[in-house]
Protein backbone atom coordinates (compact mmCIF):
# COMPACT_ATOMS: atom_id res chain seq x y z
CA UNK A 1 0.00 0.00 0.00
CA UNK A 2 1.37 3.42 0.82
CA UNK A 3 4.01 2.93 3.50
CA UNK A 4 5.40 -0.46 2.49
CA UNK A 5 3.99 -2.31 5.46
CA UNK A 6 2.37 -5.07 3.40
CA UNK A 7 5.55 -5.96 1.58
CA UNK A 8 7.62 -5.80 4.77
CA UNK A 9 5.13 -8.02 6.58
CA UNK A 10 5.01 -10.50 3.70
CA UNK A 11 8.79 -10.89 3.85
CA UNK A 12 8.71 -11.35 7.63
CA UNK A 13 5.90 -13.93 7.54
CA UNK A 14 6.77 -15.60 4.26
CA UNK A 15 3.26 -14.99 2.89
CA UNK A 16 2.14 -13.58 -0.45
CA UNK A 17 1.88 -9.78 -0.40
CA UNK A 18 -1.49 -9.90 -2.17
CA UNK A 19 -2.98 -11.97 0.65
CA UNK A 20 -1.80 -9.44 3.23
CA UNK A 21 -3.19 -6.49 1.26
CA UNK A 22 -6.56 -8.20 0.91
CA UNK A 23 -6.53 -8.97 4.64
CA UNK A 24 -5.95 -5.28 5.45
CA UNK A 25 -8.80 -4.20 3.18
CA UNK A 26 -11.17 -6.78 4.64
CA UNK A 27 -10.21 -5.80 8.18
CA UNK A 28 -10.97 -2.16 7.41
CA UNK A 29 -14.33 -2.92 5.81
CA UNK A 30 -15.54 -5.58 8.24
CA UNK A 31 -13.89 -4.89 11.57
CA UNK A 32 -12.72 -1.27 11.25
CA UNK A 33 -9.33 -1.99 12.79
CA UNK A 34 -7.16 -2.27 9.69
CA UNK A 35 -6.07 1.38 9.60
CA UNK A 36 -4.95 1.38 13.22
CA UNK A 37 -3.19 -1.95 12.79
CA UNK A 38 -1.51 -0.69 9.64
CA UNK A 39 -0.18 2.41 11.46
CA UNK A 40 1.04 0.35 14.41
CA UNK A 41 2.87 -2.03 12.06
CA UNK A 42 4.36 0.96 10.24
CA UNK A 43 5.78 2.24 13.54
CA UNK A 44 7.17 -1.21 14.33
CA UNK A 45 8.72 -1.34 10.86
CA UNK A 46 10.30 2.11 11.24
CA UNK A 47 11.88 1.37 14.61
CA UNK A 48 12.96 -2.21 13.89
CA UNK A 49 15.61 -1.22 11.34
Amino acid sequence: MILGVSEWLSVKLGWDVTFIRVAFVVSVLVFGVGIGLYLILWLVKMFSN
